[in-house]
């Protein structure tokens, strides 16, 4: 018997536009070429539902795979990354520096942005609520946010938040997967665009 998974999905590269708000910042050509590579993925071969944020790049990467797989892309707000329209764009170092304050103090807010432990709590709701009320019979995919992405996998784990457990650093484009009856983890990060073991 099949047990029904979630697999949760940060979008891939995107193109950074400092003249943009960062939600409305799309996927680049990488981030397309990656997120399609994953239509080879034998484990999207259950899905019957996607889900993504309202974000552009999320958006861009749910519609491969929902197109891919003939699914209509259903959007949710709550599976935003965590706001930080408080400093809008940062340049990389600044921004690494900021998300590691971010994660090493959840309970504060960190230069205006949105609390860890709020986005925590968001993230864990929001996926809760869409198993909760989707109506297909199979596999569920969510493409979201590395960010909120580590937050609910730090919850999932029942450990303390913490940068230790972020995906990748190779632009995003990474997934994990946990069971849908009981939120057991079934693999941690890989990349979207590599193979896995069967």
């Amino acid at each position: 018997m099949h047990r029904k998974k979630i697999l949760f999905i940060t979008h891939a590269n995107v193109d950074v536009n400092p003249k943009l708000p960062v939600p409305d910042w799309g996927l680049s050509v990488k981030g397309k070429e990656r997120h399609v590579l994953f239509n080879f993925n034998p484990e999207i071969n259950n899905i019957s539902a996607v889900y993504s944020s309202y974000e552009q790049k999320a958006i861009d990467g749910g519609k491969i795979l929902s197109n891919h797989l003939s699914i209509e892309l259903q959007k949710v707000e709550s599976l935003k990354e965590n706001d930080r329209s408080s400093t809008g764009f940062l340049y990389e170092e600044e921004f690494q520096t900021t998300a590691n304050i971010f994660f090493a103090k959840p309970y504060k807010s960190v230069r205006g942005w949105e609390r860890a432990i709020d986005a925590q709590n968001r993230i864990v709701s929001a996926i809760k609520t869409i198993i909760s009320n989707d109506k297909s019979d199979g596999d569920i995919a969510i493409v979201a946010h590395g960010g909120v992405g580590t937050l609910l996998f730090c919850s999932l784990k029942g450990e303390k938040i913490s940068r230790q457990y972020d995906q990748p650093s190779n632009g995003g484009g990474n997934f994990f997967t946990f069971y849908k009856e009981n939120f057991e983890i079934l693999h941690n990060w890989r990349d979207i665009s590599l193979a896995f073991p069967a």
